[in-house]
């Protein structure tokens, strides 16, 4: 299994049209052979202190696949490149850690 998390940050203000484009893409992604999980998660309240808070235009995306195809593939997807065109504008950073069970 490959766990894939994606920080996301948006250009500013522009995170909740950015979000709703991918909540659309989301039915696409879970779809796909061998996607074990895949959603966005923003900062939650009531943990101040306790957390570095991602901030108004940063949004995590956590991701599980069963394999490095698997995860090729989804990165291969027509609705993938589709939303990277629907995003471009909206993206001010993006960095991806691939990661495996230790």
């Amino acid at each position: 299994m490959l766990h894939l998390i994606a920080v996301i940050t948006a250009k500013p203000g522009q995170r909740a049209a950015l979000l709703a484009i991918f909540k659309a893409n989301v039915p696409n992604v879970l779809a796909e052979p061998g996607c074990i999980e895949y959603a966005a998660t923003v900062d939650i309240t009531g943990f101040e202190g306790l957390q570095a808070p991602l901030g108004p235009d940063r949004f995590i995306v956590v991701e599980k696949w069963a394999g490095p195809d698997a995860l090729r593939a989804h990165m291969a997807a027509p609705h993938m490149a589709d939303y990277g065109a629907k995003t471009k504008d909206l993206v001010a950073e993006r960095l991806l850690h691939i990661l495996t069970p230790a």
